[in-house]
């Protein structure tokens, strides 16, 4: 590895203060143009830039700096704890511990309280640790008696940030309502018979007394946002809406000036239009992410320990590795493990989406944040904190919904020109109407027949800055952003639920592209667990002599194949002799020496290379690899012994979800490193189009290449382990992860569960998203190439136009959230 790589980091930053997605494309364009910066990526529904910087050139203030430089703020990464403090005898004593402790850096915000004696903190956790905290603590003179409330205050934080949100938008749409309302009721009268009740100053002066709360108190973060991005060189959607509602306004004022029509009171319900719209478009944001939110719910908040004999109620997070954990029935398993006492049945549909409890017992491994049944067990923590099971998933699913899928670029380019057009279209929009008032009118006098609001007898000034307005406000790249981060968001949290994990982005694109899905033999299509299944003997010697020398010459190998056949002679009760010399053959076989003879097992050109003709048993050879059996040949002294038989079962739901694929229309093939003719047989037996066998473990990747050259875009489907090379390779990689073993960096897709089915379930739901996407890409520009001449002609009132808006972008998000109503389960039903 280079040093330049070796100083590669990630930096995950939570952003504050976006409203649209002009506002991301700024940040991203900044970080991205930053010295030392490798890719940055700013997900505006997910309100996070996801940077990759080098380390060396560049550090996390930096990355801050850029951010807030932009004109928007960065949220820092923030824990709590309450921390028991002894010792404290006054008021003084707690001044000095809550000195010290704000003295430190990284901590935010420190409460002593010498009442209860506690002390409760809130840190940037990647600067300091709790135990740093209780150093600080110690070294005034104090002692740290334990922690208090940690769990449920980090819940609470999880919990906190997105009502929050949902909470402020929505008293900020009532609160602009209750203003708006009265101003809609009073207009009443001057729309429909032309009164000004009680009088035209009055009811002029009231329009601008009762806008300026809805637009200047509950829409003041809209102006503040404006103008931190103009002050910053850029423009966002709060630009548009600023100067829209700006401008009509000061038509209030104006009109004691100049004849011009009051629009103060429509700019008023343009906000309350624009604030109802970003309290909905929260609201299903929030449903949006929910899939980070529900994996953090699902773990285990306590566990019960075994020390000396005792049993001991701990925090999940004070578990350590080798901690033996005590688990009743109906209780969730604290963290990954593996059970050392005891048999039950556990739901691990959290994990692989799958509905029936499977058994376990003495030795199997569990998945913490999984749900014991119906035994009482004894399980060893094997992996805690960040690298059990639920956290890497969360971790997946975050890195899935950072990435960008390639049809988004184009909605970026469009995003980031978007609301300078704009500004640009409403500029022009204003001086047409003052150039060309007797061409825009006669519009206006054909649309009076059928628009109401459409009144070609105002001013010029009027009606140019009527259709201004509506030009500013009826423009949306709010869903253009929205369209894809949202439908991926949904689809990676879906897929999280039905052990799924899409890792990248770009995968559901291509899937859709996807021409033949490649399965490798061992693993995928196979259990993986091979058996025994025929002895043939030639010459003298019986069939348990054929078997006790195989075993004892594979005993020095770690192959699936050699692994059945010593497990075979032990169940028999065979003895394993000692072998020397012991040589792995790659592609081949093995060969050892026993009683100073030297052994072969293998294959037929093992055979020939070593000068032993392998004809004499070629009968037999067919029909076993006919029977979709790997036979290997035993020799030793230049004669043949006999076969030995061995045949993995395939997996319950291979036959099935193999014809199901086909029915999608999709082209399968299988590459092995088997013989022809037992690959040929198992493809048979499944169902698979093209067969590639006698292929040794680093000719994978060129036999990919080969498929990709002949039938295009190419799926792999493999263990993820010694078929990494060709999972890179393929144009999306699907790696089968079992249990909590998911770890898979070569891989786009990772399937949770061993079953085939998860495949199926990975092409609908990649389908599925990507249609999401194209159907949001499609309405949201179809919304904007028709609506923005509407508003230029003078033909959409600006209020209209700002429900329309509104409409847009939560219909986008909406129509991403109707992504849990697709139905992605295989159409057939396995019995476990």
């Amino acid at each position: 590895m280079s040093d330049s790589m070796k100083n590669v980091q990630k930096k995950t930053i939570q952003i504050e203060g976006m409203s649209c997605a002009s506002c991301a494309q700024s940040i991203e364009k900044a970080l991205n143009k930053t010295e030392g910066v490798h890719e940055a990526q700013v997900n505006f529904a997910a309100e996070k830039a996801y940077v990759q910087y080098d380390s060396s050139t560049v550090d996390e203030s930096k990355l801050v700096e850029v951010v807030r430089g932009t004109g928007y703020d960065v949220k820092e990464e923030q824990e709590k704890t309450i921390l028991k403090i002894g010792g404290m005898t006054c008021a003084s004593c707690a001044a000095t511990v809550e000195k010290a402790l704000k003295r430190t850096s990284g901590v935010k915000e420190v409460s002593v309280n010498i009442a209860s004696e506690k002390g409760t903190i809130k840190y940037d956790p990647s600067k300091l640790s709790i135990e740093e905290l209780k150093e600080v603590v110690h070294k005034t003179g104090y002692e740290v008696l334990g922690i208090e409330g940690e769990d449920e205050s980090q819940q609470n934080d999880h919990e906190d940030d997105d009502l929050k949100k949902v909470k402020d938008a929505k008293n900020k749409m009532w609160g602009s309502w209750l203003f708006t309302i009265p101003i809609i009721i009073w207009m009443i009268p001057k729309m429909i018979w032309g009164i000004a009740w009680p009088n035209h100053t009055i009811f002029d002066l009231g329009m601008i007394v009762l806008a300026i709360p809805p637009l200047f108190v509950y829409g003041r973060k809209t102006f503040i946002t404006a103008y931190r991005a103009v002050s910053h060189g850029g423009a966002n959607m709060d630009v548009l809406i600023a100067i829209g509602t700006g401008a009509a306004f000061l038509t209030g004022p104006a009109v004691f000036f100049t004849p011009i029509a009051n629009y103060a009171g429509v700019a008023a319900m343009i906000m309350a239009f624009h604030l109802t719209g970003r309290y909905i478009e929260e609201t299903a944001k929030g449903r949006a992410s929910q899939a980070i939110k529900k994996l953090l719910e699902l773990g285990a908040k306590t566990a019960t320990i075994l020390v000396d004999g005792e049993e001991k109620k701990i925090s999940v997070e004070d578990v350590q590795p080798g901690d033996v954990m005590l688990i009743k029935p109906g209780e969730k398993i604290p963290t990954d493990g593996e059970i050392i006492e005891g048999k039950t049945s556990i739901d691990e549909s959290m994990a692989t989406g799958e509905s029936m409890p499977v058994e376990r017992t003495v030795g199997d491994e569990v998945i913490g944040a999984t749900v014991n049944q119906n035994g009482l067990i004894k399980v060893k923590a094997t992996k805690v904190g960040k690298d059990t099971f639920l956290s890497q998933v969360i971790k997946m699913v975050e890195e899935a919904q950072g990435t960008k899928v390639p049809i988004q670029e184009f909605a970026d380019k469009i995003t980031s020109i978007f609301v300078p057009a704009v500004l640009l279209i409403a500029a022009a929009t204003f001086i047409l109407w003052l150039v060309f008032p007797d061409q825009f009118q006669s519009i206006g006098e054909w649309a009076n027949n059928y628009l109401p609001w459409v009144d070609p007898t105002l001013g010029t000034v009027t009606l140019a800055i009527f259709a201004t307005v509506a030009v500013l406000v009826i423009a949306c790249p709010c869903a253009l952003g929205l369209a894809t981060p949202t439908a991926l968001m949904v689809g990676s949290g879906i897929g999280a639920e039905n052990g799924v994990l899409i890792r990248k982005g770009e995968a559901i694109q291509t899937i859709k592209d996807v021409h033949t899905i490649v399965f490798d033999k061992t693993g995928t299509i196979t259990k993986g667990k091979p058996e025994v299944t025929d002895l043939v003997t030639y010459g003298p010697g019986d069939k348990e002599g054929l078997l006790q020398l195989a075993a004892s010459v594979e005993s020095g190998s770690e192959h699936p194949l050699g692994v059945a056949i010593v497990n075979d002679a032990k169940d028999r009760g065979l003895k394993i002799k000692a072998v020397k010399d012991f040589t792995s053959v790659t592609g081949k076989g093995v060969k050892a020496t026993i009683e100073g003879k030297e052994v072969l097992i293998g294959s037929r050109k093992l055979m020939s290379e070593s000068g032993i003709d392998p004809s004499k048993l070629e009968d037999d050879m067919i029909r076993l690899e006919e029977e979709a059996k790997t036979a290997m040949l035993v020799a030793t002294e230049n004669r043949l012994l006999g076969i030995v038989a061995v045949a993995d079962a395939l997996k319950d739901d291979s036959i099935h979800a193999i014809r199901e694929l086909k029915e999608l229309g999709l082209e399968t093939a299988m590459i092995t490193g088997d013989n022809r003719r037992t690959a040929k047989a198992i493809a048979k037996k499944v169902g698979i189009d093209h067969v590639v066998a006698e292929v040794l473990p680093d000719g994978k990747v060129d036999e990919i290449k080969k498929l990709q050259n002949k039938f295009g875009t190419i799926a792999m489907v493999g263990d993820g382990i010694n078929d990494a090379p060709a999972l890179t390779q393929a144009d999306v990689g699907i790696a089968i992860g079992t249990g909590t073993d998911i770890a898979i960096e070569s891989s786009d897709i990772t399937l949770v569960r061993g079953q085939l089915s998860a495949v199926i379930i990975a092409v609908k739901l990649s389908r599925a998203t990507f249609r999401k996407i194209k159907q949001n890409l499609f309405w949201a520009f179809i919304y904007n190439i028709v609506a923005i001449p509407f508003a230029i002609a003078g033909l959409l009132h600006p209020v209209i136009a700002e429900i329309a808006m509104a409409i847009s972008s939560i219909s986008v998000v909406t129509n991403a959230n109707m992504l849990r109503r697709v139905d992605i389960k295989p159409s057939y039903e396995i019995n476990h």
